[in-house]
């Protein structure tokens, strides 16, 4: 028998609260495209980010505190003044709410209206302006890195 393996990832599926709200949050914070969507058992829309999708659904279950996913922007520093502006910072502290990792990459946790933690990912530090967003900590302040852990990156190289 052949060998099977995952070829790449198609979607995340997430539930939120409201999801007229959910998807105006998608579309004006992220600036994330609304696209069409199948009649499920439950309200849903399907949102175009890149060539993946994300599937809001309509259920009331609480979020979870950690499970997350990441996004890609093509401009970190208005993402975090806008999530500055409408403090959407993650409050349940798992993780400071910006931080510089080992490779140089940065990393922002935010929180949607249903509770759900957002990755907001931009691949250099040495690209956004200070000025802007001064108080990026760094991982290995608080957590120490081997030099195994140092090899590691956000942004692989196909």
């Amino acid at each position: 028998m052949k060998q099977v393996r995952a070829t790449g990832f198609n979607h995340v599926s997430i539930s939120v609260d409201n999801l007229e709200e959910s998807v105006r949050f998608y579309s004006e914070i992220l600036g994330i495209e609304k696209i069409p969507t199948f009649n499920l058992a439950s309200p849903a829309q399907f949102l175009r980010v890149g060539d993946l999708q994300l599937h809001l659904v309509q259920r009331r279950v609480p979020a979870p505190d950690f499970h997350h996913f990441a996004l890609n922007v093509d401009n970190f520093e208005a993402i975090y003044l806008k999530a500055k502006e409408l403090n959407l910072w993650d409050d349940k502290g798992l993780f400071p709410h910006l931080r510089e990792m080992p490779d140089g990459a940065v990393q922002m946790y935010i929180r949607d209206p249903s509770g759900n933690l957002i990755e907001i990912d931009w691949p250099d530090i040495t690209a956004l302006a200070r000025s802007i967003i001064p108080e990026i900590k760094k991982l290995s302040d608080t957590v120490p890195q081997t030099p195994e852990t140092r090899g590691a990156t956000l942004y692989l190289q196909l």
